[in-house]
């Protein structure tokens, strides 16, 4: 589709005012054709709606998170009718969070997922100086219609900047695999650069039924249950933490290709973003052990961190 007509349309529509009815006669197609642009162009980013006043009690549970966690920053965003919306509301405000932070001549960390890939199209393209893009881990060999391990390329090119991938499957065959990828120059250089990034954007993983490793078939049924049976609740860059945020001893911490969520600590900017009641626990266990400086979080998550001790 022409790009200048999609423009076109959306501004008839989202600034000028005019009905649909009257932008389909103005560019001379039809009422339904004119539907089906305006909702691709929310979705692809063209068009970015954002209300900029907030719930007063989410702005009260930031100001809350700050001082019980030590944030630097705290985003809460309201929980929406739709659970499943939930991702791609945090996602908009990770892109936002970007737009607004990124300097010429920075280092940014990428880690991925859903939540992360949904920030993508709220990102305002740029084309700052000198910024590089690096990916903090491997990535999937196989997936359905959706990669979540593209996140950082697609960054990096919503923003015209230099990226560097971890080339490799983000969980190896064995140990020995994994550290021979690890030693090659280009993904040796990644984990040295990822010990003093000016920022590091993550977001955590849980062990649902609904988890991306189960989703993706990226580990057996057998090494998930090995896993919590371990004392694993969720992960940080696939590295599978406890309670207390520590990285547990099992053979498939020792496989993945990822740098190692300890080293993130270097980082001048750490921003965790990340929701829903079943993250909660590896939610926590983050704040405990990476003590990040920005959270990004739904209103339930943040009002349970709130209330515990």
């Amino acid at each position: 589709m022409n790009e200048d007509l999609r423009t076109r349309i959306a501004w008839l529509y989202y600034m000028e005012g005019l009905t649909q009815d009257e932008v389909a006669a103005k560019v001379g197609i039809s009422r339904s054709r004119v539907l089906r642009i305006l909702s691709a162009a929310r979705q692809d980013g063209t068009v970015q709606i954002r209300v900029t006043t907030k719930l007063s009690h989410c702005v009260e549970l930031e100001r809350a998170l700050e001082e019980r966690w030590g944030l630097t920053q705290a985003i809460v965003v309201p929980n929406p009718q739709d659970e499943a919306q939930l991702r791609n509301l945090i996602g908009a405000e990770v892109g936002h969070y970007l737009s607004q932070n990124l300097a010429a001549n920075m280092t940014v960390g990428l880690g991925w997922g859903k939540t992360l890939s949904a920030a993508v199209p709220a990102i305002v393209p740029r084309n700052p100086d000198g910024v590089r893009v690096v990916s903090l881990l491997g990535g999937l060999t196989r997936v359905n219609a959706h990669n979540p391990s593209e996140f950082a390329w697609r960054v990096a090119a919503r923003l015209g900047a230099e990226c560097h991938m971890m080339a490799g499957p983000v969980f190896a065959p064995d140990a020995r695999t994994r550290d021979a990828l690890a030693a090659h120059i280009g993904i040796r250089d990644i984990f040295s650069a990822a010990r003093s990034l000016d920022m590091a954007v993550i977001s955590v993983g849980d062990l649902t039924p609904h988890s991306v490793f189960r989703e993706y078939g990226l580990l057996s049924a057998d090494e998930l249950a090995s896993l919590e049976a371990a004392g694993a609740i969720g992960d940080v860059l696939c590295h599978f933490i406890d309670a207390a945020g520590e990285v547990v001893e099992h053979q498939v911490n020792r496989r993945v290709l990822a740098v190692h969520p300890a080293d993130l600590r270097g980082a001048r900017n750490l921003v965790l973003a990340s929701g829903g009641w079943q993250k909660h626990a590896v939610i926590r266990a983050s704040l405990t052990s990476l003590r990040p400086h920005v959270l990004i979080v739904d209103e339930l998550v943040a009002d349970r961190l709130i209330r515990e001790r």
